[in-house]
């Protein structure tokens, strides 16, 4: 949520004035390294409220596995970025790790020091997206934080010399004075004995002759005539500085709430050649300056704030249609923004396996399911009162597409289902805004090779969102305000693959977010009183038939900027 709009500050000034006086969000430390037991950072006692400095903030996830073989190191990004420009390098493979490799990890440190607001950016990598990242606000000292991304997927698009293009839109001038910093680096590891060379696809593709056609992002994707199987990533965000941002807490203009976007319901969807063919639920991401309370950032950020998943679809079953050749129209649009309303940024890749058994596969693409999708509402408020969205959706894709490979005919079932429920209330002059919502959005592929019995991948992504924003008028001081936040937050993934009762794998990652923080707006400084409670935790647990379990557990605690807590084990 945010500041209202018949508050006496608007969310951007709000977080003029916590950048003014030096305050910070958050960033994230290098997660840390594995360990074979329990490992206890012994508590730091914290101030009774938050000073001039303090912790640089971490992160909960695991680090990317890698394994004990050497590897080469390539910079892609070296700059100071104070501007709105594009920053281009060229990219040239190791000439001393030669590929296949075994593991490619992405590894980006950043430092930021004066004023500045959160920033949102991205690393493209041969005109297809690598990292979205949003960035702390820094302290007067400044902070620095780490991001490591496992990119071995983009293996056959760095085998080949690249350009490089990095974007966070930054101002810079005598107010704010915050450059932001920021080294990318890839690490090449080799293969050898119990690494050997990942398995990906064939080619990364872009989406080419992209234009905005109103708010659909819309281009042309041409696959080899030989493809069996094609995966779509889009990363897909609300942009900061407007209402989008806020998406999951948007209500219908008739409620007189401040941020004024329609019902808060989003869905991403793909069409090829006009046909629906993938739809998914986009992550109700929260940045460093999120629910006008930046405290509850300053030292662990929300979840996946430093690098925003993408959206995984699934489009097999439409190659049958794609196998001929020729360029086909490709178009990303957001459902549920009102008309005319913009502020999303999407970029969409294409990863694609081909069979090296023919030259051309050709296929069919059955009829897709799809019904509209059913959302249903109650409404109230209307100017400075209260008011309330109750929000319950839902929608289901389906489609089947059978291709004639070299190893006989191959049959790919999708199935998408996406569900939201949310309950969103505010009293009076939005004194106190509450969200209590949850996303579900599974994905189920079958894919049967003749008559025999199928495998299903599944993939389940949930996302649960619980807080309330309080600003209060205080009786004592005039024109100051009680700034207050209570916020929950859990991201979750569930993957496995069977076949028949058989399950082959299992993935289960989390990863969440419980913090309270409050302060004093409107008063000097030295009078501002912030104090914040925050905790995360990061799960991982995997099984693959025939292999030794593996699991991660790594809890944070910082009171008023000072770790307390920070277990792995």
């Amino acid at each position: 949520m945010r500041t209202p709009r018949r508050r006496p500050v608007t969310a951007v000034l709000l977080g003029t004035v916590l950048v003014l006086s030096g305050a910070t969000a958050a960033s994230g430390l290098p997660s840390a390294a594995p360990t074979a037991g329990p490992s206890v950072v012994p508590a730091a006692a914290p101030p009774p409220e938050f000073g001039t400095d303090w912790d640089d903030p971490r992160t909960p996830e695991p680090p990317v596995p890698v394994p004990a073989t050497r590897h080469c190191t390539v910079r892609v990004v070296d700059d100071a970025f104070d501007d709105f420009d594009v920053h281009t390098r060229g990219y040239t493979p190791p000439a001393g790790c030669a590929g296949p490799w075994s593991t490619v990890v992405m590894r980006l440190e950043g430092s930021v020091a004066g004023r500045q607001f959160d920033r949102i950016g991205y690393v493209d990598v041969g005109g297809v997206r690598m990292l979205t990242l949003s960035t702390p606000e820094p302290s007067v000292d400044g902070i620095r934080w780490h991001v490591e991304k496992d990119v071995t997927d983009l293996a056959p698009l760095l085998a080949d010399p690249q350009q490089v293009q990095a974007f966070i839109g930054n101002v810079v001038d005598s107010t704010y004075t915050g450059v932001i910093h920021v080294t990318v680096d890839l690490d090449f590891y080799t293969t050898g004995r119990d690494a050997p060379a990942a398995r990906t696809s064939d080619a990364v593709l872009p989406l080419s002759d992209t234009s905005r056609d109103g708010t659909d992002l819309v281009g042309t994707l041409t696959v080899p005539r030989n493809s069996t199987r094609l995966l779509a990533d889009v990363f897909a965000t609300g942009s900061g500085g407007g209402c989008e941002e806020f998406w999951d807490t948007s209500a219908p203009a008739s409620t007189g709430y401040s941020c004024p976007d329609g019902l808060p319901y989003r869905e991403v969807d793909v069409r090829i050649d006009g046909q629906l063919a993938g739809i998914a639920a986009p992550y109700p991401v929260v940045y460093t300056g999120g629910w006008s309370n930046p405290f509850l950032w300053y030292t662990i950020p929300s979840p996946k704030a430093f690098d925003i998943p993408s959206l995984g679809y699934d489009l097999t079953p439409y190659l049958g249609r794609l196998n001929d050749g020729r360029p086909h129209e490709v178009r990303i649009s957001v459902v549920g923004l009102p008309a005319g309303q913009g502020g999303w940024t999407l970029a969409p890749r294409f990863r694609v396996w081909r069979d090296t058994g023919r030259s051309v596969v050709a296929g069919t693409t059955g009829t897709a399911y799809a019904g509209d999708p059913v959302v249903e509402s109650t409404v109230s408020g209307a100017g400075d009162q209260a008011g309330h969205v109750d929000l319950d959706a839902r929608r289901q894709l389906r489609v089947t597409g059978t291709l004639s490979t070299s190893r006989g005919p191959v049959t790919t079932t999708v199935t998408r289902r996406l569900e939201n429920t949310s309950r969103h209330s505010w009293t009076d002059d939005e004194a106190d805004d509450t969200l209590a919502a949850s996303w579900t959005d599974t994905q189920e592929v079958a894919t049967g090779h003749g008559n025999a019995t199928p495998t299903v991948e599944r993939t389940q992504h949930r996302w649960d969102k619980d807080g309330v924003l309080g600003f209060h008028p205080r009786s004592d001081v005039a024109g100051a305000y009680d700034v207050t936040g209570d916020l929950a937050i859990t991201w979750s993934r569930q993957d496995s693959l069977t076949r028949g009762a058989a399950r082959l794998s299992s993935r289960s990652e989390t990863s969440s977010y419980d913090g309270q923080a409050s302060w004093i707006y409107g008063v000097p400084r030295d009078q501002r009183h912030a104090t914040a409670d925050t905790s995360a935790r990061a799960t991982l647990s995997e099984k693959v038939l025939g292999r030794p379990a593996t699991s991660w557990d790594h809890r944070l605690r910082a009171v008023n900027g000072t770790f307390v807590t920070d277990t792995v084990g």
